[in-house]
């Protein structure tokens, strides 16, 4: 568990370690830098890089906050992973059933086995499930998402690679959009921005942006039409209301 300096979430939980790209928003993976770093610095749940890995010790963690928390879950780890045990993402779901008082982020790009396996899980109105989506090569995990028990839907698009015109919101909460940053990072076009916003305005679906990215994503910011969006789910602001 580690605050988190993403802008929408308050802090991260990894109960699985590692992945393995699977499409072109992975190629400047975060995660991946991070888990070398901290394997150099002798971090023992790192020891192995970035290879798939579960942390059974883990799973008490949620349990020890004294008030309630937004999660990211698996920020360092996609939990829909092939190689992550369908029992071990059970006992992830129980922890998660098992604190009502936490709102739980989990995020995807595996939505094909997220969408085989959910029938199989128990969805609380505390656990956000989202997914990925980079470009229009890979928009049919809205799709598969959309088919869930998930009570609470979100897109996360970032980093944005490619316009997503016409995207279909049916059923979908929350969308956040973000630019990637890094040594190489690739542009995102302004017009695409305001597009997605565009769309999630029309459709009265929440809209986040979180940074425009690039080599100095402090310095580039996260205006967008001179303003901020930290629009939320209303689900959730009525949850922070009642804590």
């Amino acid at each position: 568990m580690a605050q988190s300096s993403i802008e929408w979430t308050e802090m991260t939980w990894n109960p699985t370690t590692g992945c393995t790209k699977i499409s072109a928003g992975c190629k400047f993976c975060y995660a991946e830098v991070m888990s070398k770093r901290l394997k150099a610095m002798g971090v023992d749940k790192y020891k192995d890089g970035f290879k798939v890995r579960v942390h059974p010790e883990a799973l008490n963690i949620p349990y020890t906050w004294k008030s309630s928390k937004v999660v990211f879950v698996n920020s360092m780890s996609d939990l829909f992973h092939k190689d992550i045990p369908l029992e071990f993402i059970k006992q992830v779901f129980h922890v998660m059933n098992d604190n009502p008082q936490h709102g739980f982020q989990v995020l995807t790009k595996r939505a094909e086995r997220l969408f085989e396996l959910h029938k199989e899980l128990k969805w609380t109105h505390n656990i956000w499930m989202g997914v990925s989506v980079e470009n229009d090569k890979v928009i049919d995990r809205i799709d598969f998402l959309r088919k869930t028990r998930a009570k609470v839907k979100f897109l996360s698009l970032e980093p944005l690679i490619g316009p997503l015109e016409k995207l279909n919101l049916k059923k979908i909460d929350w969308v956040i959009v973000g630019g990637e940053s890094g040594h190489k990072p690739r542009p995102m076009n302004p017009d695409w921005v305001l597009d997605i916003q565009e769309q999630c305005e029309k459709a009265d679906v929440a809209f986040f942006f979180k940074q425009w990215g690039g080599r100095n994503k402090k310095a580039a910011g996260r205006l967008l039409n001179g303003r901020t969006y930290d629009e939320m789910p209303e689900i959730m602001e009525i949850e922070k209301g009642a804590r």
